[in-house]
């Protein structure tokens, strides 16, 4: 009788996995590069985990999908497109990848500034967990802001409605 293979889960997983049952809507995980720097603000934390920024995304990737809680606000860098591969050897690889890892899933690309603007924001109040990686090609970080698993906001608008419509005139 034949065995499944086992999987071997990264060594922050457990770490995530602490997290997540914790973070909720407007909190972010964000997977990022060798060279994202490490922010000071007291919410943000920041782990170097030595890995390859797909591995990574899938993993965290998986981990959100299992959460019935929250559900994964993609952002990509948009200037990842334009990227060539004469000065970052390696990123249409990434690229073909990234778009493997992140198949079926809706994902908004931004400028980076605005990304990181949107980012800066939500730290203001909320948690943020940076996962650095080992990768060493520019705009490749992968942001995953927190969205609620089980609302979304077709129904909260429905019901910000039915509450205007019950006040009285």
């Amino acid at each position: 009788m034949s065995e499944e293979p086992e999987v071997k889960q990264p060594e922050w997983s457990p770490h995530l996995a602490a997290l997540l049952p914790l973070y909720g809507h407007r909190n972010w995980i964000v997977v990022a590069d060798a060279a994202y720097p490490a922010q000071s603000r007291p919410g943000i934390e920041t782990i170097a985990v030595g890995e390859s920024q797909p591995d990574a995304v899938t993993s965290v990737l998986a981990a959100i999908s299992a959460a019935p809680h929250v559900r994964p606000l993609i952002h990509l860098d948009a200037e990842l497109d334009f990227v060539r591969e004469s000065d970052a050897p390696g990123v249409a690889d990434y690229r073909r990848e990234l778009d493997q890892v992140l198949a079926g899933a809706h994902v908004e690309t931004l400028p980076h500034e605005d990304i990181i603007h949107k980012l800066d924001q939500s730290a203001e109040i909320f948690r943020i967990l940076v996962i650095k990686t080992d990768m060493t090609i520019p705009y490749t970080s992968v942001f995953f802001e927190l969205d609620c698993g089980y609302w979304n906001a077709e129904a909260e608008q429905r019901l910000r409605q039915a509450i205007l419509a019950a006040e009285p005139k």
